[in-house]
């Protein structure tokens, strides 16, 4: 990282696809060690993969169950522990993340960070195996966990759409594998696949040790020990995932039809080309002037003056260049929200755009990223997607940076951004069939 900068987060590289990044923050009366796996998403293991953070989490080889690691996380004054997944675009990504109090503030003055270590780097390299692979008995409880979460989906219709419009919209693109896993797939996977799965990632991952809130000679001690189990695995690491977008294309529709009160839309938009990371300021107050702010236009002008629709937001993907527009409507309305929304990005494209909106969308965005650095987790969430969007160090900005470029944005600067949106797909669940003649 630049000298004088005003977070002291450093990243280097430890050994081929490893880095180590760290930050003392003294602040903090707490420490966070976590090690982060990313690889390419790939539909043949995806199912395994979001059965892996389940399993792990249950315990390791020398806290082999769930009451056993209780247990000790709990002599350490209430650490935690906790394994998850996160789909970063093409890239799935498992996290092993142990926190708890620093050292210094140990009644009796145990080593606490080391224990931290050790908890953190045996849930990752060193599950418990019985005969091999891992514990049956363990899978069996966490696939059925996996499936009801699966099954469950459906009655979350607003997940539902969004994720069959990302079907249809990313078709057979690598960041389109559903890394949540496919249900019909969990029933028949077996401990024997799910160690297969694991041992892939182990091999072929990108290593990103993150520890915070530790002294030099604790992140040191961290750093060999992660080495140490990296010396025993025949490693060969794969490249990041580059960020994508999906070419443009003609708007397709698709409705399914359930027994529903409210109806649900998803209209997911492409960029054409990838987001460069000198947009995403850009791409920011955009959000936040189209719809992610309660002072968007898709709030005020389409839920509050038109009332079409019971919510409206949009979000921006930058690993896939893509923006999903979300709404609750009447089933009767989707074909009038679809081009109420529509309208609203053609005028923000070639409108007016006032200075008190733009001035109140930079501030509400501003004053959220005020609050990154004020946890550990926060720090760490900022740091690593900014790891996995960039990949070069010099591109990783800090919050402060990422405030001064937002306070940089024009308006010429979001109108360039939104006129590079293009519908792709419009999905509707509703009731109606015919509701969905939006032309």
């Amino acid at each position: 990282m630049k000298a004088g900068r005003r977070n002291k987060l450093e990243r280097t590289l430890i050994a081929p696809g490893v880095h180590l990044s760290c930050d003392p923050a003294e602040k903090f009366n707490r420490c966070r060690i976590s090690v982060h796996f990313a690889f390419p998403a790939k539909r043949e293991t995806a199912t395994a993969h979001a059965l892996l953070p389940l399993v792990l989490e249950r315990g390791y080889a020398d806290c082999p169950d769930m009451t056993c690691l209780t247990k000790k996380l709990a002599k350490l004054y209430g650490a935690d522990l906790t394994v998850d997944a996160r789909p970063m675009g093409c890239s799935h990504n498992l996290c092993v993340s142990v926190t708890g109090i620093k050292d210094q503030f140990a009644l009796e003055g145990e080593t606490l960070t080391r224990e931290y270590a050790s908890i953190a780097l045996g849930a990752a390299f060193h599950p418990y195996f019985v005969g091999g692979t891992f514990d049956p008995e363990a899978v069996g409880i966490e696939k059925q966990m996996l499936k009801k979460a699966l099954e469950d989906e459906i009655n979350d219709k607003r997940l539902y759409c969004l994720h069959q419009a990302n079907r249809e919209f990313f078709d057979d693109s690598p960041a389109g594998v559903r890394q949540e896993g496919y249900l019909e797939e969990v029933e028949g996977l077996t401990p024997e696949q799910l160690t297969a799965a694991y041992y892939e990632m182990l091999r072929t991952a990108n290593i990103e040790l993150l520890v915070l809130g530790c002294t030099a000679e604790q992140t040191a001690a961290v750093k060999d020990a992660l080495l140490a189990e990296l010396a025993a695995i025949d490693r060969a690491p794969l490249p990041l995932a580059e960020n994508i977008a999906m070419p443009r294309r003609e708007p397709v529709h698709k409705t399914e039809t359930y027994d529903m009160v409210q109806a649900k839309l998803c209209m997911l938009f492409t960029l054409g080309e990838p987001m460069r990371t000198e947009q995403l300021a850009a791409v920011r107050l955009a959000m936040a002037l189209y719809g992610g702010s309660v002072t968007s236009r898709l709030f005020l002008n389409v839920r509050e003056r038109d009332h079409l629709c019971y919510y409206c937001s949009s979000s921006f993907q930058s690993f896939t260049g893509s923006m999903a527009v979300n709404s609750g409507v009447e089933h009767a309305d989707a074909a009038r929200a679809e081009r109420a929304i529509l309208k609203e990005l053609a005028d923000l494209c070639d409108g007016p755009i006032t200075d008190d909106e733009f001035e109140d969308c930079r501030r509400g965005l501003l004053s959220g990223m005020q609050g990154v650095e004020d946890t550990l987790g926060g720090i760490e969430t900022w740091y690593y997607i900014e790891v996995l969007r960039g990949g070069d160090p010099a591109k990783v900005q800090t919050p402060a940076e990422a405030r001064a470029a937002l306070q940089a944005v024009t308006k010429d600067d979001v109108r360039a951004i939104l006129r590079k949106l293009t519908l792709s797909v419009s999905y509707l669940l509703t009731k109606e069939v015919a509701a969905h003649a939006a032309e």
